[in-house]
């Protein structure tokens, strides 16, 4: 994937405290105009059960959040088994295989990032973050988790916060969604 595909998006997820909260940041840029402030970027899926983000082309993360919501509903909102079987089959369709995009998908239990490659990944510490900002978002994150008391909507507003401070293709303009 190519890091042009990226800027302009930034998706935080924090679990902490026995909550979570999933967090993007509303800029759309092409090449380096800004066409959009206020985008949003994660969506309730499931009954409003999971989360998804998606950082990359938005009309390849379309078509993956649809797709990972057909196997949510598929195998009765199973985020672990809906994640790993649309990684197997993005990795491995000839369509597929040329989105380019990044998902981050949670519940209650779990977090996982997804990716054209195949990957499904939990985090360990219950943080995970995507797009260009993504590295500077999770290195707040990781700070506010272990010197701050916040909860987990609270640190992920703040380190969204500061990598829109850091980083051009990311904003201020910040949903976060919980659960």
């Amino acid at each position: 994937m190519s890091s042009d595909t990226l800027h302009g998006t930034t998706i935080l997820a924090v679990r902490h405290r026995g909550g979570l909260a999933l967090a993007g940041d509303g800029q759309v840029t092409l090449g380096q105009t800004i066409v959009k402030h206020k985008a949003r970027k994660i969506q309730r899926l499931h009954g409003g059960a999971v989360l998804a983000g998606f950082a990359g082309s938005t009309a390849d993360s379309m078509a993956l959040i649809h797709k990972f919501e057909a196997r949510l509903e598929e195998f009765r909102g199973n985020l672990q088994r809906a994640a790993v079987e649309l990684a197997k089959e993005w990795r491995t369709d000839r369509v597929l295989r040329r989105l380019e995009a990044f998902l981050v998908v949670a519940d209650r239990e779990s977090t996982f990032l997804l990716s054209g490659a195949g990957d499904v990944i939990a985090p360990d510490d219950g943080l995970v973050a995507v797009g260009s900002g993504g590295p500077y978002a999770l290195a707040a994150a990781r700070a506010l988790v272990r010197h701050a008391d916040l909860d987990a909507a609270a640190v992920a507003r703040e380190a969204m916060k500061i990598a829109s401070e850091i980083c051009i293709y990311t904003n201020d303009v910040v949903e976060v969604e919980t659960l």
